[in-house]
C-alpha cells in the first residue's frame, strides 16, 4: 500500500488530486514522527558515537554528527528532495534521478498535500532521513578526518549518492528499484547499507588512526553511548512508524515489530558476549539494540511477530560477527563500527525480508511476492537492490571523497593534532569526563 501511495501522491506533489483531503490525525502523526527522527541524529547518534570515542575527541565526534545533520538537511532542501522525489522529463534519467524541477522546493505550495498530510511535512520527514544517513558514516572516520573535509563531503554526498539512491528505491514509477519491486519499508538499503558502506570506504581512504590496533582506544563514557542508544530507539518509532505515512494500522505493526526485534537483538548480543567473553557489557547491550533497530527497518511494516524475532536475533549475530571478528580479520579501522552494525545488519534485513514478509497484499508493495506469491523472485529483486545500492555507494563515495579532499587540501589532520586530540586542536574546546 505504501508503494502506490508514494507513486501516486509523493513523486508529483505539485498535482492536485480530488481525493486528497487533509487528515488531522495523519498530519499530527507525521509531524511527530519527523520530530522523533530529527532527535535521532543531533542527540541519539551523536551521544551513541560520542561516548564510544576517546575523551580527547568526544566533542569533535559530536560536532561531526551535529554538523552533518544541519549541512545535509540544507542540501536536501536546495536540491536533494528534487533529485529524490521529482520527476525527470527523460525516462532514462528517471531511472536514477528525479531531476531538478523542485530545486529550493520550487513548484510546491504550502497547502499542497502528499496524500492526507502537507507535502512540506513529507519534505522535512525525508530530510531527516538524508541527514542521519551521512551522519552514520562519520562513525568510521572519527579521530582523524579534517572537519572541513567532512563537511564538504557531507554536502556533496547528499546530492551525488544519497538522493539518487533514495530516488531509485522510493522515487515512484519509472525509478529503477521501485519498478523492480524492491521491498524497503523504512531504509535498510537507502539509509543503513548506504551509510554503513560509505563509512567503511571513507575509513579505508582516510587511513587508520595512529597506533591502531596496537594502542588501546577505550570509550570515554559508556553511559553516553547507552543514553544515545535509548534515544535512537525512542526516535526509531518515528523512523519506522512514520514510514507508514499516517496514523494507521501499518504504523501500529511497525511499532510492535520494531520493539520486538530491538529487544531480541540486545538480548542476543548480551548472551553472545556472556558466552564468548564471560562478561556481558552495557556497550554490548546498546550495540545489540541498535543492530536490531537496523535489521528490522527494511521489514518493519511487512513482517509478523515471528519475523521480528528472527530479524532481531540473526541481525544482531551478523553485526556481532562483523564487529568482533570480520574487522579484525580484514584489518580495517571502522572506528565506531558503522559498517559492522549498519551495513551488515541492514544487508541481512533487506535480504531476509523476501522470506519473512507475510503474504498479505494489504501490507506488501507491488513486486514478485505480492503479484505472484513468488518469494524466490522477490529474493532476486532484493539481491538486485542491495547490489545496485552497494555499487552506487562505493563508486559515488570514492568520487565525492577525492573531490572533497582536493577542495580542502587533504583529508586528514596532522600528527600533532591527532595526538593532542581534535577537541582542542580543531575546536579549541575540551570534554571533561567526570
Amino acid at each position: 500500500m505504501k508503494k502506490w501511495l508514494i507513486a501516486l501522491l509523493l513523486a508529483l506533489p505539485t498535482l492536485t488530486f480530488a481525493q486528497d483531503v487533509l487528515d488531522t490525525g495523519d498530519t499530527a502523526w507525521m509531524m511527530m514522527s519527523t520530530a522523533l527522527v530529527l532527535l535521532m541524529t543531533p542527540a541519539g547518534l551523536a551521544l551513541f558515537y560520542g561516548g564510544m570515542t576517546r575523551s580527547k575527541n568526544v566533542l569533535n565526534t559530536y560536532a561531526m554528527v551535529f554538523g552533518a545533520f544541519v549541512v545535509a538537511f540544507i542540501v536536501w532542501i536546495v536540491a536533494g528532495y528534487s533529485i529524490a522525489f521529482g520527476t525527470a522529463e527523460s525516462a532514462s534519467v528517471q531511472n536514477v534521478i528525479g531531476g531538478f524541477s523542485h530545486v529550493m522546493l520550487s513548484g510546491i505550495s504550502w497547502n499542497d498535500l502528499s496524500g492526507t498530510y502537507p507535502t512540506y511535512v513529507f519534505v522535512v520527514f525525508q530530510g531527516t532521513f538524508a541527514a542521519i544517513t551521512v551522519a552514520i558514516a562519520s562513525g568510521s572516520v572519527i579521530e582523524r578526518i579534517k572537519f572541513s573535509t567532512w563537511l564538504v563531503f557531507v554536502a556533496l554526498w547528499g546530492l551525488v549518492v544519497y538522493a539518487p539512491i533514495t530516488h531509485m528505491v522510493w522515487g515512484g514509477d519509472g525509478a529503477l528499484l521501485f519498478d523492480a519491486g524492491a521491498l524497503d519499508f523504512a531504509g535498510g538499503t537507502v539509509v543503513h547499507m548506504n551509510g554503513g558502506l560509505a563509512g567503511l570506504v571513507l575509513g579505508i581512504l582516510v587511513g587508520k588512526r595512529t597506533g591502531y590496533p596496537k594502542i588501546a582506544m577505550k570509550p570515554a563514557n559508556v553511559m553516553l553511548t547507552a543514553l544515545g542508544a535509548a534515544i535512537l530507539w525512542f526516535g526509531w518509532y518515528g523512523f519506522n512508524g512514520g514510514s507508514a505515512f499516517g496514523a494507521n494500522a501499518i504504523a501500529g505493526l511497525a511499532f510492535l515489530t520494531t520493539t520486538i526485534a530491538t529487544a531480541m537483538a540486545a538480548i542476543t548480543w548480551m548472551l553472545a558476549e556472556w558466552v564468548i567473553y564471560k562478561k556481558p557489557t552495557l556497550l554490548g547491550l546498546a550495540s545489540g539494540a541498535v543492530a536490531g533497530l537496523v535489521a528490522i527497518t527494511p521489514a518493519a511494516g511487512f513482517v509478523d511477530v515471528t519475523g521480528a524475532f528472527i530479524l532481531g536475533t540473526v541481525g544482531s549475530l551478523f553485526a556481532f560477527w562483523g564487529v568482533t571478528s570480520l574487522k579484525k580479520k580484514l584489518g580495517y579501522d571502522d572506528s565506531l563500527d558503522a559498517f559492522g552494525i549498519h551495513f551488515l545488519a541492514g544487508l541481512f534485513g533487506a535480504l531476509a525480508t523476501a522470506f519473512l514478509a507475510v503474504k498479505d497484499n494489504d501490507l506488501l508493495w507491488n513486486g514478485p511476492l505480492k503479484d505472484h506469491g513468488d518469494r524466490m523472485g522477490q529474493f532476486i529483486v532484493q539481491i538486485e537492490s542491495v547490489v545496485v545500492v552497494g555499487l552506487f555507494t562505493l563508486v559515488g563515495t570514492v568520487v565525492v571523497y577525492y573531490i572533497a579532499t582536493a577542495l580542502t587540501g587533504g583529508s586528514r589532520v596532522d600528527e600533532d593534532q591527532e595526538s593532542m586530540g581534535l577537541d582542542e586542536s580543531v575546536h579549541g574546546e575540551k570534554y571533561i569526563n567526570s
